[in-house]
């Protein structure tokens, strides 16, 4: 695999593969995989269509809040062929309040898990960026349901085709506890996520990376060989702490965090 995220690509090939994409959120409708363009496993091509779409929504007005981090369980990077995570953009315009509705078209072929979240009391973008560095870094940690989104058909997806579409992001909710890392432990932490009632996934803060403290120092060091490094006030998502789970209209989805407690959100028809 290229592992670089800068790297040599084909221009054209990221071109066509953007279109394709842009095209599949603008009409709502998915679209086929785009790896027959960039290839399975090509880091550089996956993240400069990455790039590119991120610049348009940009520059239609859109504002950058953050990142999510993805692709963080073992089980799914062997499931893709890879072993690393990989991460997309948070905007502006993705993001709810625990306890909000959220149309169901809002997000293509929505699958929810649940997350913590780290919101940001400084920069990372000089240092060793360790997990001391991190940590002193994290303003406070708060419970998260991150709602992931697919552009591609029937989530037949490669690593290639999540970065490419923006490492599958759709939407996120925030729950209402903010806990300082003084408070609580990320690593320890145990997670129940339940669906109109019936529990549907079960997880905990090892399966993020061993510690999803490890997942941030992974995503703020990329984020800075980028050039573009996490800075004070951005949301980090930092893993699923089990499976993600399709949603349908009018479900009701319930995230339980030890320490953290619950955040929910519904789904309009």
């Amino acid at each position: 695999m290229n592992e670089s995220l800068s790297g040599r690509v084909d221009s054209a090939a990221v071109t066509a593969a953007a279109e394709r994409l842009r095209a599949a959120a603008a009409d709502g409708r998915p679209t086929r995989p785009v790896r027959d363009l960039i290839g399975r496993d090509d880091v550089a091509a996956a993240y400069a269509v990455q790039r590119r779409l991120a610049a348009e929504r940009v520059a239609a007005g859109a504002t950058v809040v953050g990142r999510k981090i993805g692709l963080t369980s073992e089980a799914v990077q062997r499931q893709l062929g890879v072993d690393r995570p990989d991460f997309g953009l948070l905007f502006s315009d993705m993001a709810y309040d625990g306890g909000d509705t959220v149309p169901y078209h809002a997000v293509l072929q929505p699958r929810v898990e649940a997350e913590i979240a780290f919101v940001l009391k400084g920069d990372l973008a000089d240092g060793p960026l360790d997990a001391a560095q991190v940590r002193s870094a994290i303003d406070y940690a708060t419970p998260a349901l991150e709602i992931c989104g697919s552009r591609i058909q029937d989530w037949d997806i490669t690593f290639g085709d999540t970065v490419a579409d923006n490492a599958s992001a759709g939407a996120y909710v925030l729950g209402p506890v903010r806990k300082k890392l003084d408070q609580m432990e990320p690593r320890t932490v145990e997670m129940q996520l339940s669906i109109n009632g019936t529990l549907v996934s079960t997880g905990n803060g090892a399966a993020c990376l061993g510690d999803p403290i490890n997942a941030v120092v992974w995503l703020a060091r990329q984020a800075r060989d980028l050039s573009e490094p996490l800075r004070a006030g951005q949301v980090v998502l930092s893993g699923a702490l089990g499976p993600m789970r399709p949603v349908r209209p009018g479900d009701s989805v319930t995230a339980t965090i030890t320490g953290l407690g619950k955040v929910a959100v519904t789904f309009s028809w």
